[in-house]
């Protein structure tokens, strides 16, 4: 959302730099940057899934007991 804040338009650079001011006020940049920003949120929260999924199959292994899994080994050999 900072893009479209009135935060975005008072960049140090874009100042010293005519033509940055210019890509960073362009609308189509502005949506690219806010884009690439809900993409980025939701890889983020994808990936807090799949790690409190295997924080709850780890839990439950380990509930069940180190005895299970080591003679679940041992009969493989």
């Amino acid at each position: 959302m900072v893009p479209w804040l009135a935060l975005w338009d008072q960049n140090y650079f874009a100042g010293w730099i005519p033509i940055l001011r210019e890509v960073l006020t362009n609308n189509f940049v502005r949506g690219a940057v806010s884009g690439l920003g809900f993409v980025n949120l939701g890889a983020g929260l994808a990936d807090l899934a799949k790690l409190m999924s295997a924080g709850r199959v780890v839990n439950s292994i380990g509930a069940s007991g180190a005895g299970s899994i080591g003679s679940g080994l041992a009969n493989e050999e």
